[in-house]
């Protein structure tokens, strides 16, 4: 392995990351630190590693795939993907969310103990369908990448599954939490070929990133 190839997220996760970093002994080069940076791989003091800053449901793909050795993502993308590839070996304790049902203020939740079908607004499919199977009911999930809370007030689903931080955004177009699907906090993660071949590249960095 000539060189590791770190994937990070883009957004908030990436801010809270910077301890973690410095723990591990990555140190980015400059660009990585400006918001105004077009790049998605930079250089690190190491010679031997590369950070790519990609979307954070890529960064699974990327790392099942082979195109990175290691990286940080949402336990959510884990459970939505279920990559056979990955091993998820340190919870990071940042990024702290929860992956949950809401709809509009108002709607009876005792409706969902009666349904046999319900339609939910989601970018989390496999979850949401998985979630509502354990309870019987059939969930046909409206895929949409972005703005869930407005689909709702326009038909498109009486319900939403959607990460909740603060709740501010649900309480902002009139939605309240009905219950919640899961936890959800960032995790490291390793290609299990990767591991298997240069557990000793990989391990200290591991190590690092769990130290704190």
């Amino acid at each position: 392995m000539e060189t590791i190839v770190l994937a990070l997220p883009k957004g908030r996760i990436a801010q809270e990351l910077a301890p973690r970093l410095a723990a591990a002994g990555v140190e980015p080069e400059a660009a990585f630190a400006d918001p105004d940076s077009r790049k998605l791989r930079f250089a690190t003091a190491r010679a031997d590693l590369d950070i790519i800053r990609v979307r954070a449901f890529d960064v699974a793909t990327f790392v099942a795939r082979g195109g990175a050795q290691i990286g940080v993502v949402g336990s959510d993308v884990i459970e939505e993907f279920t990559y056979p590839g990955l091993y998820a070996p340190v919870d990071l304790g940042i990024g702290r969310c929860r992956l949950a049902l809401a709809a509009p203020v108002g709607t009876d939740a005792a409706v969902l103990e009666r349904a046999s079908h319900v339609t939910v607004a989601t970018k989390y499919p496999r979850l949401t369908a998985r979630h509502f199977a354990q309870r019987g009911i059939q969930a046909e999930c409206v895929h949409l990448h972005g703005a869930m809370e407005i689909a709702p007030a326009l038909g498109l689903a009486p319900f939403i599954v959607d990460l909740v931080s603060t709740g501010g955004t649900l309480r902002a177009n009139g939605l309240a939490e009905v219950e919640t699907l899961l936890d959800v906090s960032a995790r490291l993660i390793v290609n299990r070929a990767a591991w298997k071949t240069a557990p000793g590249v990989l391990a200290p960095l591991v190590d690092g990133f769990g130290a704190l």
